[in-house]
Order: structure tokens, then sequence, then C-alpha cells
């Protein structure tokens, strides 16, 4: 949470770049590459993020409230061309910028040990599933093409007050 509230004080890009990582679990290459054309179409009802992910594969995901209104703040004026721009060149990032922001991010918001882009990613599956996201869900926010890849990321997969039994249960003494 720290590092999402730092990330918008220090640039604008920074903000929109922890968000990507944090919120919408993209890979660093996945957020380097988002460009402003890449999240303006809207499909029923959400904004949509257009994306190529790993393994060349496209995706789409929703954005969230939150999630646009930093990207739009990043974006500006700007209607086309690359989202995250590098703060002092204004030129486009690349996977080591965005291994750079991050640990400037890090710095800012007083996180003493070292988080990766990675880490961010790794953050938001877990904390999806510690919010109680379903592991399918969770698995699409991730774009993992097997569940048990997925499964590693659940802290609490041991923990028996989410066990199915209780769902089934509950339904089966509603019928």
């Amino acid at each position: 949470m720290r590092f999402l509230q730092v990330a918008p004080t220090i640039t604008v890009h920074h903000g929109a770049l922890a968000y990507l990582l944090g919120i919408n679990a993209l890979r660093a290459s996945e957020a380097a590459a988002v460009r402003i054309e890449d999240y303006a179409d809207t499909m029923r009802g959400h904004r949509v993020l257009h994306l190529v992910g790993k393994g060349n594969k496209p995706a789409t995901m929703p954005v969230t409230v939150p999630v646009l209104r930093v990207l739009e703040v990043c974006r500006g004026q700007r209607v086309s061309g690359p989202l995250v721009l590098r703060p002092v060149s204004g030129k486009p990032i690349d996977r080591r910028d965005v291994y750079r922001m991050v640990a400037r991010i890090a710095t800012a918001a007083g996180i003493p040990r070292h988080i990766s882009p990675h880490s961010l990613r790794h953050a938001a599956i877990t904390n999806a599933l510690d919010a109680g996201v379903p592991l399918r869900d969770a698995q699409i926010l991730a774009r993992h093409a097997d569940p048990r890849t997925t499964e590693h990321y659940d802290r609490a997969r041991g923990n028996l007050d989410r066990h199915g039994v209780h769902f089934l249960t509950a339904y089966v003494a509603g019928v």
C-alpha cells in the first residue's frame, strides 16, 4: 500500500507504473510497452487495457477507476504513444527503466528490502487471493496457463476457514 501511495508523489510516470505493476499485475516488459491507445476501448461497460503478454499472447483486462485516474494523469494531453515515459528525457521506458523506477519508489516509500517489478506482480496476485478472489479468477488476472502456477502465490491455501466444504455446506443447506 505504501508503495502505491508514494509512487505518484515522485512523478506521474512512477505512479502509472506502480499501479500497472501492483494492481494489474503486469510484467515489467508489459508495463513498459503500454501505449495510450491500449486503454482507450470500452467493453461491456468497462474500460479495458489491451496488451501482448508472455508468449506473444494477446490479453484484455479491465482498468479500474483508481488505475484509470492514475493513467489519465500520466497521459496528460497526449492522445497516442507510449504511456510511461522517462521523467527527465521524456523518452519511452524500457525494462531496465522499470527496474530503476521501482527501486526509486521503494526507497522513497522507506521499504527496506529489495523490491522488483516481479515482487509487485507477486503481491498483486497474492493480495487478490487473500481478498478472496477465486483461484480461477486470480489465474486470469495473472494470465497463467496453469492454475498450479497461480496456486504458488496463495499463502492461505492451508487455511481451513476458506475450505470449499464451508461453501458447499451453505449451498446444500439452502436447498
